[in-house]
């Protein structure tokens, strides 16, 4: 029984650009761009059918929206570009909507962008070049610079990428944002992976295979405001490092092994002053102190644990990642030959 898989058949060339290019676009609430992002991406389809002859789609993931984003995704006209709307039946989160785009995607090469317009459509052409014209079999998108956030938040992404590269075979390239394009391959790579706690950029880097960086500048939201709160980066921040990453595990152990040496020093001055110097150590300070760090420590580290536990847990329940309440195809041209939609387990 082999473990791996060969992907070899799937190499870049003229037979992969064949099978197109599926755009997925996860939509949460995103009722009043959606339909001026349609428009671009109508226009990019066009762009890319007449430079590289490749027939494009786009697939619109509604993950529960509160608004009439479903409404509207669904009378978007495919003109140039064939059209795909799955609605799940609640709000999954992006990584669970990332993922059922991926499933439902019926073309080649996919390429992952947001839907509020931060995401330039413009921009993938330069991405399909690098994939198609270069050879590369992931090309994706970082921030070219931070200057323009608060110095707290650039120090926390920092120290977010050193803690869950620290250690690591394959890093996870600093800034790098869901902004990116699969060749063929690639998304057949990333759909054989089984975990359901997924950490797509994570993912998405480890699966190797010739990998190029774009830097942008994300323009400014088209309409409303970021549903990613400060406390909702945070809990991200710990899902991305428990579901990639066992380096809070190794810190939790060094911390425990500086903290013992640490004891052990302090136990040593002990006996010096009390052996040698014929001083009397005051006991309840000391004692109320030690009693206080080792016990903060060990509850720090048991959580730790326990969150590892919890994606154990998530793990071996094997629950679907989403369920599809409704989904619909429409095509821009009968006769070309895109396949059947293609059903899920999850639907």
């Amino acid at each position: 029984m082999r473990l791996g898989n060969d992907l070899s058949g799937l190499n870049a060339g003229a037979s992969s650009v064949a099978l197109g290019l599926s755009i997925v676009v996860p939509a949460f609430n995103e009722a009043a761009g959606l339909p001026a992002l349609h428009d671009r991406l109508t226009t990019l389809a066009a762009t890319l059918r007449q430079r590289y002859g490749l027939a494009c789609e786009v697939v619109y993931v509604d993950d529960g929206s509160a608004d009439a984003t479903l409404s509207i995704a669904r009378d978007l006209p495919a003109v140039g570009i064939d059209v795909q709307v799955v609605s799940l039946s609640r709000n999954f989160g992006k990584e669970a909507a990332l993922l059922a785009g991926l499933d439902h995607a019926r073309r080649g090469a996919v390429l992952f962008m947001d839907g509020d317009g931060q995401h330039a459509p413009e921009l993938v052409e330069t991405l399909v070049s690098h994939w198609i014209d270069d050879g590369y079999d992931v090309v994706y998108t970082a921030k070219a610079h931070r200057d323009n956030e608060p110095a707290l938040r650039r120090a926390a992404v920092r120290g977010f990428y050193a803690m869950i590269n620290w250690g690591a075979r394959q890093k996870i390239p600093e800034d790098a944002g869901d902004f990116r394009l699969l060749s063929p391959r690639a998304a057949t790579a990333l759909k054989l992976l089984p975990e359901r706690n997924r950490f797509f950029k994570g993912l998405a880097s480890w699966i190797g295979f010739k990998q190029f960086r774009v830097d942008y500048e994300p323009a400014p939201r088209t309409h409303g405001f970021t549903s990613f709160s400060a406390g909702r980066l945070i809990g991200l921040s710990i899902e991305g490092l428990t579901s990639f990453s066992v380096a809070p595990l190794r810190i939790a152990s060094l911390l425990g092994a500086a903290l013992a040496f640490g004891a052990f020093l302090f136990g040593l001055s002990i006996l010096w002053e009390t052996w040698v110097g014929g001083k009397s150590v005051p006991g309840y300070p000391s004692l109320m102190v030690g009693m206080m760090t080792i016990g903060g420590v060990q509850l720090l580290m048991i959580g730790i644990v326990g969150e590892y536990i919890g994606k154990i847990l998530s793990e071996l329940k094997a629950r679907p990642i989403y369920f599809v309440a409704e989904h619909s195809v429409r095509q821009s041209d009968p006769s070309a030959d895109a396949g059947p939609a293609k059903q899920t387990a999850a639907e």
